[in-house]
């Protein structure tokens, strides 16, 4: 498993080489792109080198308890070798994960789309708590996060709302949160005290780069139009709030957060620009074979994936049953302590694909 490592060990060192060359060091790109790759290699040499380590102590420790003259030595010798066992053990399933292939939009920004589904002005609602449950954990986690678009309602509910989520390993962790999200509780509306049950879409989509997706603007039919909410200041007196139809495919874009026109235009062109790489991404995964796709993943956007459930203070996600009876905390933007089990579970599943490929190949 570990025969390609030596090869990493010597690529991490030619790396710190060039990056010390001040003639890369003034070329900001190339400079750029070797960080990263050296950035991706450390973790991985320095577990290899902690394994090579683990590996010697255990080497000298059977030495000396083979060795009949150094009897008085044996005692700390086999607490050593104890120790190396434990540190091998460890360090073998911690370089399984750092081998596992990467999904290459790990390190991407993020645009959030939420949506009400059903339960009406309730569904609504529980979208506006989703969304301030998304940028609470984003401020915990130091990432920024900027409103694209909102469609909101009487109540202060959104129907619909888009952000972008801006800082390093967004995508890593929110991938998890596309899906149809529950909520059970009672509505201040409801006079009789009965749960009502409503349902929220998360969508989650990597932000695509001008490069990675090449959009036609004779694909491109680009309509301008007041913007509307739910009254006062939110409404607008020029046409500034601005709508792309992708006639292709009949996506369509709206933004009418912003004033300026420039700036909707802008904001609505990297949603539709990230949709419709999504698609792409979706296409090219469905082309692949279905048991090398992560079983808890991006969950489909039809697929129910958790529940809040406000009489008992319970979040259930469903993907990997795990319960938790600290809803406030997970409301709050306390998100990692169901991402974690998440990226726990996905990794186990890779792991086991990976185990299986490999022994059907011997």
């Amino acid at each position: 498993m570990f025969e390609n490592l030596a090869v990493f060990t010597k690529r991490l060192e030619e790396l710190n080489v060039r990056l010390c060359d001040p003639t890369v060091a003034a070329d900001q790109n190339l400079y750029a792109q070797l960080m990263k790759e050296y950035s991706e290699l450390e973790p991985l040499v320095t577990h290899y080198r902690r394994f090579l380590r683990a590996q010697k102590a255990k080497q000298e420790a059977q030495e000396i308890l083979t060795d009949s003259a150094s009897r008085d030595l044996h005692g700390l010798a086999s607490q050593q070798l104890k120790e190396a066992e434990q540190d091998l053990d460890r360090l073998t399933e911690e370089i399984k994960i750092l081998l596992l292939p990467k999904d290459p939009n790990d390190e991407k920004n993020v645009i959030v789309e939420i949506r009400g589904g059903a339960g009406g002005e309730e569904a609504a609602l529980f979208s506006a708590v989703l969304y301030r449950m998304y940028t609470m954990y984003a401020q915990n986690r130091g990432w920024k996060t900027e409103t694209l678009n909102l469609n909101e309602t009487e109540l202060g509910g959104y129907k619909e709302i888009s952000f972008m989520v801006t800082g390093q390993g967004a995508w890593s962790r929110l991938k998890y949160e596309s899906g149809v999200h529950r909520v059970q509780r009672v509505p201040e509306t409801e006079a009789q005290g009965r749960i009502h049950t409503s349902t929220a879409t998360v969508a989650v989509l990597p932000e695509a780069d001008e490069v990675e997706l090449k959009i036609d603007p004779k694909d491109l039919q680009i309509d301008t139009f007041r913007s509307s909410g739910a009254g006062g200041q939110h409404i607008n007196k020029t046409s500034s709030a601005i709508r792309i139809t992708h006639l292709p495919t009949g996506m369509v874009v709206e933004c009418q957060d912003e004033r300026s026109q420039y700036k909707n235009k802008d904001k609505a062109m990297r949603v539709l620009r990230s949709r419709l790489l999504h698609i792409k991404q979706q296409k090219h995964d469905d082309a692949i074979a279905s048991e090398r796709r992560s079983q808890v993943g991006t969950g489909d956007r039809s697929e129910r994936i958790r529940t809040y459930n406000y009489p008992q203070g319970r979040v259930t996600d469903h993907r990997i049953g795990l319960t938790l009876y600290r809803l406030e905390d997970v409301l709050n933007g306390a998100l990692d302590q169901i991402i974690d089990p998440l990226i726990a579970a996905d990794r186990a599943q890779q792991m086991k694909i990976t185990m299986e490929q490999e022994s059907g190949s011997i």
